[in-house]
């Protein structure tokens, strides 16, 4: 396989295109609408998840972290498929256009979305780099929380509503949490070698039987949000009936993490992004008919 498509990680950027869906289609029926702003901030939402995974890739070389004894995937600056130099700046031109394409959406949505736009920037470099880098003290999963669920919803809301609304912000929660699972299985499959190198990630601090505990929260707790929405009167029935739909899959998971460790979870790291996938496109499809 082509070492660069190893590199973005593809099966990682439904983290992406979930939630930019979810917030756009959410917009879909307000008069100004614009599908442009739509398409932009997708594109935006998906160079700065490449972004983010270059720069994972970069910084665990340098720092240590990723050897020859990990059991994910492939990463192609400790393999050696790529130089450290050449991941180091794809990883800033991927920052540089998303800050070039996300300059439009700055000059439509104002001050906020520089304000959004600034954090998810130094969200992405201070992920894995930096003097504080988030995924090695335990904030990986609220960082996933944070900018792949309440940013990319309530921002692609915003963008093309010009004000924020509960359900977009319940929304956001959901697939935040779906993403920060994603995160989850990742940093349970690496526990022992990221203990080995000092890497104090939400999986090693709590163990094995609280991170799959854990899981499990984070995999439900979107279905929760959904049917309590609907019930207070927030979300239309038809969306949720169909998001409920990938409870199956969900379940599925949940078993599925509960019952593996190490190298054994790579296929879950996948299965999880599509969960997101899934239930985003499922929901969006509601929201359409509705």
């Amino acid at each position: 396989m082509n070492p660069w498509i190893l590199a973005i990680r593809p099966r990682t950027l439904p983290a992406a295109i979930g939630p930019l869906l979810v917030g756009n289609i959410l917009a879909l029926q307000l008069t100004q609408f614009s599908l442009l702003i739509a398409c932009v901030s997708m594109l935006c939402a998906v160079l700065l998840q490449i972004a983010v995974n270059l720069a994972n890739d970069y910084f665990d070389f340098k720092s240590g972290v990723d050897t020859e004894e990990r059991l994910g995937p492939v990463r192609v600056t400790q393999s050696g498929l790529l130089s450290p130099t050449k991941v180091r700046n794809a990883m800033s031109l991927c920052l540089l256009l998303a800050l070039l394409v996300g300059s439009y959406l700055i000059w439509h949505g104002g001050w906020p979305i520089a304000v959004l736009a600034t954090a998810a920037i130094l969200g992405a470099l201070c992920y894995s780099g930096g003097p504080y880098p988030l995924a090695s003290h335990g904030l990986g999963e609220l960082a996933a929380f944070v900018f792949f669920g309440l940013v990319a919803v309530v921002g692609s809301y915003y963008l093309q509503a010009g004000e924020t609304s509960i359900q977009a912000w319940i929304l956001g929660a959901a697939i935040g949490f779906l993403n920060a699972a994603i995160m989850l299985v990742n940093n349970t499959r690496d526990m022992v070698t990221d203990t080995k190198a000092g890497k104090q990630t939400l999986a090693v601090r709590l163990g094995l039987g609280q991170a799959r505990v854990l899981y499990q929260a984070f995999v439900y707790l979107p279905f929760a949000l959904i049917i309590a929405g609907f019930f207070l009167g927030f979300l239309p029935g038809l969306p949720v009936l169909l998001a409920g739909l990938s409870l199956i899959i969900a379940r599925k998971l949940n078993t599925d993490f509960s019952q593996s460790s190490g190298a054994e979870l790579n296929p879950l790291l996948g299965r999880t992004a599509k969960l997101t996938m899934i239930f985003s496109a499922l929901f969006s499809i509601g929201l359409v008919f509705v």
